[in-house]
């Protein structure tokens, strides 16, 4: 089994766990905890439920992650402790900890505030406050900032259709270029037919750059709707199933023709037909601009961090150990690229803390509550002898989005 069919078994808990209105996180930060957490359980205490395998093997999956970086995502992460805690209990999970992580006595403010600065781009601000009474914090940061491609052009919200709420909302949206964005029709196991757009970045002011001569290294943000009433949960469980696959560039094998759908209206596409030479396909789409800021406090429902707190208390030699843990997660998806990060922390306490023919047409529209996925993808080497990295269809980021914004909205 791919280790990202476990991270999405947990993306779905997480977004459970975390309300299903509008908001992002990154379930990739979250795990990423958990896994360094995951080498010091004893026998009996691990965290293979949460983590969705063995968790040695999550142990490894996340050093390979922080030691082989992604030249898009920022990753980051650090274990500190109170200068005046007995940490002998700590040597050898300490040990065995990725070199890239961070380790040593807890930092004054001013310090873990750079941290956090620097490790997310700059999007997230400050560590949430940690009490004096802290004996051990854990920190995980990731980051991306991108520009699209092939941006989007402006249109008037009412493409999004003339019915829909959002397009008396707006005033106006996003609508795929001519070339660059990839859209399709896919029938999916949790959510039946969804639309699909997939719009690829390459670094933040730099639309020239080239993925192979920098290593292979990609972004894709994917986005998926269902029709409209569909469990929000099940639309996402849909975008994680969906997304890792789209890294590759080739057809999926859940992609459904045109021609096999009838021609008409729904709430999630138009299909018409145009006469052309030689038999196509052809798609475009129409999507709002959307961002979102969000804490989520997964103290007692963040699923494995309850669990993580134990075995942190079991390293101090302290019983029933208080913890906090809490997740900050920012986003925008805009006209010219998309911009993420989420800061994870998990702190344990002394006392208590949180030939001419028919061509077919599809028009798009995300006119409606709606999941989307960033992920990256990661290859060395070329043409038969491309090897995909640690990052290849991993899932960074995800977001319900059901609060759209304005084209021009700060």
């Amino acid at each position: 089994m791919e280790w990202t069919s476990a991270l999405g078994r947990y993306a779905g808990q997480l977004h459970r766990a975390t309300g299903m209105g509008h908001h992002v996180v990154s379930p990739l930060g979250a795990w990423l905890l958990l896994a360094l957490v995951a080498k010091a359980a004893p026998p009996g205490q691990d965290l293979a439920e949460a983590l969705g395998m063995v968790p040695d093997e999550a142990a490894a999956v996340a050093g390979d992650l922080l030691e082989q970086p992604h030249s898009m995502v920022a990753a980051a992460s650090a274990v500190w402790y109170s200068p005046d805690a007995d940490v002998s209990g700590l040597a050898g999970w300490w040990a065995g900890l990725p070199p890239a992580t961070s380790f040593g006595p807890l930092p004054g403010r001013p310090e873990l505030d750079r941290w956090v600065q620097e490790h997310s781009l700059g999007l997230i601000g400050a560590m949430p406050d940690i009490s004096p009474r802290a004996l051990l914090t854990l920190a995980s940061v990731l980051a991306t900032k991108v520009s699209w491609r092939e941006p989007f052009e402006a249109v008037p919200a009412a493409d999004l259709g003339r019915d829909t709420p959002w397009a008396s909302q707006l005033g106006q949206v996003l609508r795929t270029p001519q070339k660059g964005h990839r859209m399709f029709i896919a029938r999916s196991e949790h959510a039946a037919e969804v639309i699909v757009h997939v719009a690829s970045g390459a670094p933040a002011g730099e639309p020239d750059y080239d993925d192979q001569a920098a290593g292979g290294d990609g972004l894709q943000v994917v986005s998926v709707a269902a029709a409209p009433g569909v469990d929000p949960a099940r639309v996402l469980a849909a975008a994680y199933e969906i997304a890792p696959a789209c890294v590759s560039g080739r057809r999926l094998k859940n992609q459904v023709s045109l021609y096999k759908l009838p021609l008409g209206e729904t709430p999630l596409w138009t299909i018409r037909e145009t006469e052309v030479d030689g038999a196509t396909e052809r798609y475009s789409a129409v999507l709002p601009c959307w961002s979102a800021n969000s804490t989520h406090d997964l103290s007692v429902t963040g699923p494995g961090f309850p669990a993580a707190a134990e075995i942190l208390a079991g390293l101090l030699g302290v019983d029933g150990l208080p913890h906090q843990a809490q997740q900050t997660a920012v986003a925008r998806y805009r006209q010219y690229g998309f911009e993420a990060a989420a800061l994870t922390s998990t702190v344990s306490y002394r006392s208590a803390g949180r030939g001419p023919m028919l061509a077919r047409e599809a028009e798009l529209r995300f006119a409606h509550p709606y999941a989307v996925v960033a992920v990256a993808s990661q290859t060395s080497g070329t043409g038969s002898a491309t090897e995909p990295g640690p990052w290849h269809g991993v899932p960074v980021f995800s977001a319900w989005v059901s609060e759209p914004d304005d084209l021009f909205a700060r």
